[in-house]
């Protein structure tokens, strides 16, 4: 059965992934908070694109680059002059909407009137002021994307790297959008984070290093256990790319709400690193020692927003079983909820359940994850049947459950079940780190 954005919107906010912004204040349109679980689900994404981008590589480098930039750089970019919406109001119910996303085309999807203002520019970026006085000289912008200040650091990543063309740098970083209207859970916020990634290039290799950057980024969504036929790449027209883009394509998965982008790639050219040296007067050139020659590098960029990755992480993973599933010790027909989260994902790898938690058994299952917690992020928890703590550990999506029985205490075993097959295997405590880093694969 196909989940419903109001099934995982209820999970997340009832087992600690994701809560709304300022709740007790009713919240604050297009921000979403990371409870204890959510968290750990975000880092561990980010980990893992680390990993592969920069960790298990040696063309790229990281960037931890300032949100608060000069505003002479969004001058530059041209995001003051273009980075902007379509926006319309609503006579009858005054309510604002983009132009290019009404449903239906044309119709206030509030109130379904038709009396709708001509479309104008508005643009999203945040303003905010530095220092004590708010005037224009002080004016400056939230950053609506992480690209720019790997722009703007070129030259001095360039000296101090050393790197040859091609090469890349990374940033995982906040950025901030004054949508005009936020929606779809963690879809389309006002504040999300970026995965990003400037790959440059010489001139002539962008379409060989453009389809290698699409293959990866196919190869990420299977490591994120996004199957092939949950998404579709679809190519921009003339008319839709971004103002600073050669060619286009996105990873557009299939929501319950639709098929939306999640992952962009585009060749944009030599467009930034020209329009920084000719606004800052500096050198934004590439000495190639073969040739001799100066050049100014075209880029490929792949972009993912982190926010987008965990919802469609999530969508993927939850799983819901008529009738429940049968444990050793007790059944139900309710239906059950099994988050099937990839093992690098999960934010809990480990478990560990006392069948009492009367002493000697909770002490020795306390030793255990001790001993555990020097790898791994491991729960406790000794409430309930075993049966329901072995569905609330499925339900956050956790791999691996060990139950620390009374026998343990007489032949030094415990039983590690497998969140996905249901497998239970008598593992002896001295080989419990190991048989788990086996099935972890970490």
């Amino acid at each position: 059965m196909p989940v419903t954005m109001e099934k995982l919107v209820s999970l997340c906010k009832r087992r600690g992934f994701i809560f709304p912004g300022s709740e007790p204040y009713s919240g604050l349109a297009g921000t979403y908070d990371y409870g204890p679980l959510g968290v750990e689900l975000k880092n561990n994404i980010k980990r893992a694109w680390w990993k592969r981008v920069v960790q298990q590589r040696d063309d790229i480098v990281g960037l931890d680059a300032a949100i608060l930039m000069n505003p002479k750089v969004w001058e530059a970019s041209g995001h003051v002059a273009g980075f902007a919406d379509p926006l319309v109001d609503c006579r009858k119910c005054k309510a604002r909407h983009r132009a290019d996303t009404l449903e239906p085309p044309g119709a206030c999807p509030q109130c379904g009137s038709e009396d709708l203002t001509d479309a104008r520019p508005f643009n999203m970026m945040f303003r905010t002021f530095v220092g004590p006085m708010e005037d224009t000289a002080s004016q400056t912008y939230l950053r609506p994307e992480t690209a720019q200040a790997i722009f703007v650091d070129f030259p001095s990543i360039l000296a101090t790297a050393r790197k040859k063309l091609p090469f890349g740098v990374a940033q995982i970083g906040k950025a901030f959008r004054n949508e005009i209207t936020p929606g779809q859970f963690l879809f389309r916020l006002r504040e999300f984070e970026q995965m990003e990634i400037e790959y440059f290039v010489k001139p002539a290799d962008w379409e060989r290093v453009f389809a290698e950057w699409l293959q990866f980024m196919q190869d990420w969504m299977a490591a994120c256990g996004i199957a092939p036929e949950r998404y579709a790449l679809r190519e921009h027209a003339d008319d839709e790319r971004a103002f600073y883009s050669k060619r286009t394509i996105d990873i557009e998965y299939h929501f319950p709400f639709g098929q939306k982008e999640l992952y962009g790639l585009a060749y944009r050219t030599d467009y930034d690193l020209t329009q920084h040296a000719q606004h800052s007067k500096q050198d934004f050139s590439y000495f190639d020692e073969v040739t001799k020659e100066r050049i100014v590098p075209h880029v490929i960029e792949p972009s993912v927003g982190v926010d987008r990755m965990v919802l469609a992480v999530l969508l993927e993973a939850y799983h819901e079983i008529e009738g429940g599933r049968s444990t050793t010790t007790e059944s139900t027909k309710e239906a059950e909820v099994v988050l099937k989260l990839p093992k690098e994902l999960a934010p809990i790898k480990v478990a560990v359940l006392p069948l009492s938690k009367k002493e000697p058994l909770a002490a020795k299952a306390q030793e255990i994850v001790r001993e555990l917690r020097t790898r791994w992020m491991v729960a406790y928890d000794d409430v309930a049947s075993i049966g329901r703590r072995y569905r609330r550990q499925d339900e956050i999506g956790t791999p691996y459950c060990v139950t620390v029985d009374f026998a343990s205490l007489e032949d030094g075993k415990v039983t590690v079940r497998d969140r996905d097959t249901m497998t239970q295997d008598r593992i002896a405590i001295p080989d419990l780190v190991g048989h788990l880093s086996d099935l972890l694969g970490c």
